[in-house]
């Protein structure tokens, strides 16, 4: 099939999915396994290798989001129960004031997200999320927005994250340098991405009826009686057993409200998988890659262990020492994988969209394309990564695969270090933008915040691209100055 044709077919492909789940209600899971297994047939994908590649799809996005987001969950579910969480926003609530909380946790996210993958720290970060929502009495999407769309923004840019480091290393660009201009320029989107988010929030939004029974659960467990957000007073009906109310209340619930985890033991369990990440990184870059010591930093650091290492030391320090058992810890904890499952697969299943939209060459043939359309180089690379993000959905492999197509242009080139970072970094922003159906983080993110895919659409895909506008506005007004001073 043509380029042409091929470009017909992810139009089409798109438009179907969205008029299954946002007009028709088909279930997000099914609607994306049905449209794939179409698009791969129309593409020309051979009948004999359609279900081998949904079955790599699926596989290659749930080896590593399955593990992050269930023992994400479980150490969410040990915070939430602990009423730990509760205790963490209101002690920022002392700290900075109310009305600063949202701007405070930004910034958090904003160190949080240098060292640590989008998807692990955005999940570590769901509970404080939630929690903040309880104490401003809004619900969490006005809270994890801005969260979201600046960590997401600091992923595609700044080392140690894969798609920069990758797509650097195919140019010879400075780590060093794309560090510190990434995150010189990530520090205004920070601003944009608080002020932005608000604006998408000034409305008030239906959660996911799945995350509003877990966000009632979680403020059950955190605050008795009711709840006042923008959408108005919601009566917290369910406890965190699934009980209706009625009769003894739940001893888990009890404990977290009567006794709740103190604020410094979650700061703890929130810096101890980013300082065994960070471990893990920097590391990798003392110690030769074939060395004893460089696996051993290698496994401590792996997001993984240090989800599961940090969920084992909650399990005991805020639920075994405070004096639950075992049983109503483990009670507890299954509760709260069975949303995480819903999560789970609707992620693998955006995975296997994006699997198919690569292995039928859309994307290859939509980045030929726009390669030869004569644009300035810098801008040849932001618009190649945000075609190349838009067709397939992951923003690493956008951004190696524009670098691998045009990073001959690059290198051969007389550009400056500087310069070669700047490049690297436009490629970056391109990418950022155009999070939709086809990203397995744009499922991460609306299902913990309860975002329909219409809302999504119009909060977290228009946050991203704005941002990824913005940050390549930023970086061009660089690449001038810097051209002109001839650093």
């Amino acid at each position: 099939m043509g380029t042409t044709g091929l470009l017909l077919v992810a139009v089409a492909s798109v438009a179907l999915l969205l008029v299954a789940v946002i007009r028709l209600k088909v279930p997000a899971f099914l609607a994306l396994l049905g449209v794939s297994v179409l698009t791969a047939i129309v593409a020309g994908i051979p009948l004999g290798d359609v279900v081998d590649t949904i079955v790599a799809g699926m596989g290659g996005t749930l080896g590593n989001v399955a593990l992050l987001v269930g023992l994400g969950t479980m150490l969410g579910k040990l915070i939430e129960i602990s009423g730990g969480a509760r205790s963490l926003a209101e002690k920022a609530a002392e700290v900075f004031g109310q009305k600063r909380l949202v701007a405070a946790l930004v910034a958090v996210a904003f160190m949080l997200a240098i060292p640590v993958f989008f998807d692990v720290g955005f999940i570590v970060l769901v509970p404080i999320i939630y929690g903040f929502a309880v104490v401003l009495g809004v619900d969490p999407v006005k809270v994890g927005l801005p969260v979201a769309g600046i960590m997401l923004a600091i992923h595609v840019t700044v080392p140690p994250h894969p798609g920069v480091v990758g797509g650097g290393a195919l140019v010879d660009a400075d780590l060093g340098w794309l560090t510190i201009l990434g995150l010189v320029v990530c520090l205004p989107l920070g601003v944009l991405s608080y002020y932005l988010a608000r604006m998408l929030n000034r409305r008030d939004v239906p959660m996911l009826r799945e995350t509003a029974r877990s966000f009632a659960a979680f403020t059950a467990n955190t605050k008795a009686g009711t709840r006042t957000g923008g959408s108005g007073t919601t009566s917290v009906a369910t406890g965190s057993d699934g009980s209706d109310g009625s009769g003894d209340e739940d001893p888990i619930a009890t404990a977290g409200r009567d006794n709740p985890a103190g604020w410094g033991s979650i700061v703890l369990l929130i810096l101890l998988p980013i300082v065994m990440i960070m471990f893990g990184t920097v590391g990798g870059l003392l110690f030769d890659e074939d060395s004893t010591a460089a696996g051993v930093v290698g496994f401590v650091g792996a997001p993984a262990v240090a989800l599961l290492v940090t969920t084992a030391l909650a399990y005991w320090l805020i639920g075994v020492r405070r004096g639950l058992s075992s049983q109503q810890i483990g009670q507890a904890l299954d509760s709260g994988l069975a949303p995480a499952a819903i999560i789970i697969l609707v992620t693998g299943a955006g995975g296997v969209f994006g699997r198919v939209l690569t292995e039928s060459g859309i994307g290859d043939a939509l980045a030929g394309s726009l390669s030869d359309a004569g644009l300035p180089l810098i801008v040849s690379l932001f618009v190649v990564a945000a075609a190349l993000r838009a067709s397939q959905g992951s923003a690493t492999v956008a951004i190696v695969t524009t670098l691998g197509l045009l990073g001959a242009a690059v290198t051969a080139g007389d550009y400056t270090v500087i310069q070669v970072a700047l490049l690297v970094l436009a490629t970056g922003f391109g990418a950022l933008g155009f999070s939709h159906v086809n990203d397995s983080g744009f499922w991460v993110v609306t299902r913990f915040l309860g975002l329909s895919v219409g809302d999504g659409l119009r909060t977290w895909t228009v946050l991203t691209t704005a941002l990824g506008v913005a940050g390549f506005l930023i970086t061009f007004l660089l690449w001038g100055i810097v051209s002109a001073t001839g650093l």
